[in-house]
């Protein structure tokens, strides 16, 4: 069974518990035990453990579907947010202080130690303190990640005490000291596996509190934290990370054997934190990235762009060779089309939907579209209007909605057994920490602190389970040596790994590599057109060599048609605004960042 994310909404607020008052009738005075009051729940276990329930409620992860807003992919022209652009202010470009869970946090934790072992065993008690403190960490890291340090505040505040609750920030390294005490507190706390695992999946592990750990402490050793390269901070990152990939393994978490059933088969020994969801009590929904008229309401997001395409290794390793200006030799497009479709690696077929497929789930447009035939979503180029139109429609012949942006789409995740009007039944399964992250973020240390084999080793495990051939060598198409060449094929293989995941802006803002995204200057796409006199019909299938001759790829520049959505990203600005509001509430007690005119600097 699932750990429910239906959970007891308790409305608990700092250190007040809102209920009704008591009923009372005239000559008989009692006990309402159906009233929700401060006494009532921290005299009973199970009402305790519903507060620590709906603090996971409140802050576990979600599916994300911002592709948008990084290199990932595209929803709809014009659409590039204007941080990409490089249009900022700073009122604008912030990120808002929110203490709601901190401050649920301390009160729980608060309570709990003063909740006597009668009510609340000792072992259970101190897990319950672990995963709490896991949490408090969590939400600290949230705010000093985009902002710098942050007033720390780990106690339930006294609301009559109006001065008390004017906090300053404290230094961004000190802010790292406590969420580091907070994590290494839970993990003495929590266990690597949670006794009566089948109920309390999905709870926060020693491995988990491990993994954040060290991922805290890799993003910390980063240029955006570090950019003086202290090679004290990359040997702590690197001896967390190790410590947190040894002990997973010991708990027998591992790499997937096959990459696109790591969101198939759900408890799969790569999983170490998750949110389950489940119909009809947690469902998810994934319409969104449906193509239309496979969908329902929102569609066509995160389409992928050129970048994301050709990121995939082929199957032996190499990079995907692409050469605009090659592409009117017949022969040479020929060539890209084929290793394009039939000579990836694993991961491209399981996070990329191709136009030309059959599309996975189980949706009928019928007699318009069957299932088992090929969603076509090409394009044709119109010669008299010198502009290329998308062809869903001629060889889908009425079918409606609007034609895509690229003719691809996400795959990865998709739950595949529901269709578009079931939408909001879907229950895969978001994995927000898996153990392909655990090995990456230790092998990314390892290389920064002069470990090169033991980096170049992860490289290869990553990409055997993808399927990659080994090649003469075993060497799996790596061929980087120095310390700069292996932290660029992390970078390239961090955006193949994680393709819509949540990762890729993060990944590009630790490194302070923008320019990742500026050199692209616009957001690409490979038009898959038909050649003149060529057609195709539903049963066709673009992976047929016969098929696929009908084609050729043009390449496209802009995607948004505009030349005015072009990556520009700002390189002075590393660090987020926090909002002017916020700090004229403060009393003087906040103060900006320097990068935005203020006086506070999120790197002491």
């Amino acid at each position: 069974m699932k750990f429910q994310h239906k959970f007891l909404t308790l409305l608990l607020t700092g250190a007040a518990v809102i209920g009704g008052s008591q009923s009372c009738k005239k000559g008989l005075d009692y006990e309402n035990k159906n009233n929700l009051n401060p006494e009532t729940v921290w005299q009973d276990s199970a009402m305790i453990k519903s507060f620590l329930s709906d603090i996971y409620g409140r802050m576990m992860p979600g599916w994300p579907f911002n592709g948008n807003s990084s290199d990932e992919g595209i929803s709809n022209v014009r659409s590039m947010p204007d941080y990409s652009r490089g249009i900022i202010s700073v009122s604008t470009t912030t990120s808002s202080l929110n203490y709601e869970q901190i401050d649920r946090i301390n009160f729980f934790l608060d309570q709990l130690s003063e909740t006597p072992a009668s009510i609340l065993s000792t072992p259970t008690n101190q897990q319950y303190q672990g995963e709490a403190k896991f949490w408090r960490a969590w939400a600290y890291w949230g705010m000093v990640n985009n902002v710098g340090g942050v007033p720390l505040i780990l106690h339930t505040q006294k609301t009559d005490d109006l001065k008390a609750l004017f906090v300053p920030r404290n230094k961004t390294s000190e802010c790292v000291a406590q969420i580091i005490k907070d994590l290494d507190s839970a993990i003495m706390l929590l266990p690597g596996v949670h006794p009566n695992a089948g109920v309390n999946y999905g709870r926060i592990t020693r491995v988990a509190a491990m993994a954040f750990k060290g991922k805290v402490l890799l993003s910390y050793a980063s240029p955006l934290f570090n950019p003086g390269n202290d090679a004290a901070r990359w040997q702590a990152a690197y001896d967390a990370n190790k410590a947190a990939l040894d002990y997973a393994v010991a708990q027998g978490h591992a790499l997937h054997p096959t990459f696109g059933k790591i969101w198939v088969q759900e408890r799969n020994k790569e999983i170490i934190m998750v949110n389950q969801f489940q119909y009809p009590n947690h469902p998810n929904n994934f319409n969104g990235i449906r193509p239309e008229p496979l969908t329902k309401d929102a569609s066509n997001n995160n389409q992928p762009i050129l970048s994301l395409l050709l990121a995939f290794p082929k199957k032996d390793g190499s990079p995907m060779q692409f050469d605009k200006t090659q592409l009117t030799d017949p022969a040479y497009n020929a060539q890209f089309l084929t290793d394009f479709y039939t000579n990836r690696d694993d991961r491209f077929y399981a996070t990329v939907f191709c136009g030309g497929t059959p599309y996975p789930c189980p949706d009928e447009v019928a007699p318009i579209y069957v299932k088992g035939n090929s969603f076509w979503n090409v394009w044709r180029y119109n010669a008299g209007e010198n502009k290329y139109v998308n062809i869903m429609n001629v060889i889908h012949p009425a079918m409606p909605g609007n034609p895509s942006i690229t003719g691809f789409f996400q795959r990865k995740g998709l739950d595949t057994t529901v269709t578009a009007g079931l939408g909001g039944q879907a229950q895969t399964d978001w994995a927000e920490i898996r153990f392909a992250e655990v090995l990456m973020n230790y092998g990314e240390c390892a290389n920064e602190t002069g470990r090169a084999a033991e980096a170049i080793q992860v490289l290869k495990d990553i990409r055997k389970r993808a399927g990659i051939l080994a090649g003469v060598g075993d060497t799996y198409g790596i061929t980087a040596v120095s310390k700069a060449d292996i932290r660029e094929a992390y970078i390239r293989e961090r955006q193949v790994e994680f393709a819509y995941e949540n990762k890729r802006f993060g990944d590009l803002r630790r490194w302070k590599r923008y320019d990742v995204l500026n050199n692209q200057v616009t957001r690409h796409g490979l038009y898959i057109t038909l050649k003149d006199g060529q057609m195709v019909v539903p049963a066709d299938n673009i992976m047929t060599a016969a098929v696929r001759a009908k084609f050729m790829a043009n390449y496209i520049d802009n995607l948004d048609g505009d030349a005015n959505f072009k990556y520009n990203l700002d390189l002075n600005h590393w660090f987020y605004a926090i909002p002017e509001g916020q700090i004229s509430q403060s009393k003087g007690a906040l103060q900006q960042n320097k990068e935005w005119g203020g006086a506070f600097d999120p790197l002491q």
